[in-house]
């Protein structure tokens, strides 16, 4: 898992893709920044790129760059003006984030690339199914909240069905893991729950 806040994510890849915006400091990504509260076991932290302003001790952001929860990170670095920005805090500051989402855009490019197309017509009732469960919200709240659970047991069962077939076949985690988009530890729980059936 990340120790970011997330601010890019797609229904495509969900987790496995999330995408933010990272900050370098000393050239490295920097631990997350802690608030002193006073006294007490609970110390809260955080590693949105706004906390890295250099206010109150904290690190000052050199550069963003863009990061994905897969580990990837942007090659490109994109240095922020601190003779612009000046003292205000970094969350209040006019600050451009195209570049790393731009980025970040580009990288889900390669990963849609890499994976396994579905099938037009797979696609398209998906499609149809997010958008007539949105509509249900609105009008039937219970309903649609009894179709998502009819689904979720619906891709269980198919997808531990899907999974023994990949198993039976001796495809590996890391072939999994390119085809469907996701990490490969996440690619390894699927196929090593398949073999419990």
């Amino acid at each position: 898992m990340w120790d970011w806040v997330v601010c890019w994510w797609t229904v495509d890849f969900g987790d496995a893709h999330a995408g933010a915006v990272g900050v370098l400091v000393g050239g490295r990504e920097p631990g997350p920044v802690y608030f002193d509260v006073g006294s007490g076991s609970d110390v809260p932290s955080t590693t949105h790129w706004s906390a890295y302003d250099g206010r109150a001790r904290r690190p000052r952001a050199e550069a963003f760059r863009a990061v994905c929860a897969c580990g990837w990170r942007s090659a490109a670095q994109y240095p922020l003006d601190w003779a612009t920005i000046g003292d205000q805090p970094l969350y209040e500051a006019d600050v451009d984030l195209s570049g790393p989402l731009a980025d970040w855009t580009t990288h889900l490019s390669v990963v849609r690339d890499a994976a396994v197309p579905m099938p037009e017509r797979l696609a398209a009732l998906l499609v149809e199914m997010a958008e007539q469960l949105t509509a249900t919200v609105a009008d039937a709240p219970l309903a649609a909240l009894r179709a998502t659970g009819v689904l979720e047991r619906i891709a269980a069962r198919v997808g531990q069905e899907a999974a023994g077939a990949l198993c039976d076949d001796g495809m590996s985690a890391e072939v999994v893991a390119t085809a469907l988009g996701t990490t490969r530890s996440t690619a390894q729980i699927l196929l090593l729950t398949a073999q419990d059936r």
